[in-house]
């Protein structure tokens, strides 16, 4: 298992981190922030569709055709966590050596975007609120280390539970009997 995991979770990894330096450089490029969300979560499906190619490659080429839903969920949660551990290793490399500045920059796109949408005085300071809560959380490596794993990691967990429960086999086709 732990070879399937980590070819699936690199491959997912090189995925989610590649889109991630190429959100970031755009945001760099349009201080808009405009499709970064889009294509940051776009990237992180297509990385990991590699949770369901995964489990299924385990279940198919290791486990005779045959895979539990838990079994299923635990290699569909640790090709996440592989891929999302690559994902918040490169995210620390690119924040701390290459854009210190992100937090003020997001930060000033936030309170402009609010402004823009017309919020209220009491929207503007929750909205500043949030900000001072974010700016607090990173502060310690270990606030950005968090703070980026929620960022990826939940979605990758839906990915393997949606995979698990596709892809689940008690019995295996060669039997005649199909488990879905």
């Amino acid at each position: 298992m732990k070879k399937n995991v980590l070819i699936f979770g690199v491959i997912a990894g090189l995925i989610v981190t590649a889109m991630m330096v190429a959100s970031t450089l755009a945001c760099y490029y349009n201080p808009d922030f405009k499709g970064n969300e889009l294509l940051g979560y776009a990237g992180m499906l297509v990385a990991f569709s590699f949770i369901f190619v995964g489990i299924r490659n385990y279940r198919d080429r290791y486990s005779q055709g045959v895979i539990t839903f838990g079994k299923a969920f635990k290699v569909g949660f640790f090709i996440a966590l592989v891929a999302s551990t690559c994902y918040t290793a490169v995210w620390l490399v690119e924040y701390y050596l290459f854009i210190p500045d992100f937090i003020d920059r997001y930060a000033a796109h936030l309170i402009r975007q609010a402004k823009e949408d017309g919020a209220t005085a009491a929207q503007l300071a929750g909205t500043e609120k949030d900000i001072a809560f974010f700016r607090s959380v990173y502060q310690t490596p270990v606030g950005v280390i968090l703070a980026t794993y929620t960022e990826v990691l939940p979605l990758g967990t839906v990915v393997a539970l949606i995979s698990a429960l596709i892809l689940k086999r008690r019995t295996s086709r060669s039997s005649g009997a199909s488990g879905n």
